[in-house]
């Protein structure tokens, strides 16, 4: 999206363009922990199919939210970790995360996400 197309869109529309869907703040939240491997993510998002997985760490690194790290070794290693800017962006989530904690006795998620 060019500039002038973001001028006319709401800072909300822009958050919700890069973290919106299922996976997508669970998977800021998992990064913020530091850098991970594929399998670890897929590990600790218990529930989340690998091509899901791959659309949305693809979709976030897009954004310029999330860096994917490939090291010239054999096998190779690829690690995932927030950039700068996703790490301003697991800030702003933080209020989300303690609201839930606050309230985890009076909410009825759907489908818990055990992290």
């Amino acid at each position: 999206m060019n500039s002038d197309a973001n001028d006319n869109v709401c800072g909300m529309s822009l958050a919700i363009d890069v973290v919106g869907g299922k996976w997508k703040l669970h998977l800021m939240w998992v990064l913020g922990d530091g850098p991970q491997r594929f399998g670890e993510i897929r590990r600790l998002l218990a529930g989340v199919s690998e091509k899901v997985l791959t659309e949305n760490l693809r979709q976030l690194e897009g954004s310029g939210v999330v860096r994917r790290e490939v090291f010239a070794e054999i096998p190779p290693r690829v690690e995932y970790s927030l950039t700068a800017l996703g790490e301003t962006l697991r800030d702003a989530l933080q209020p989300l995360e303690t609201w839930g904690e606050q309230h985890r006795d009076e909410l009825r998620p759907e489908t818990p996400v055990a992290l």
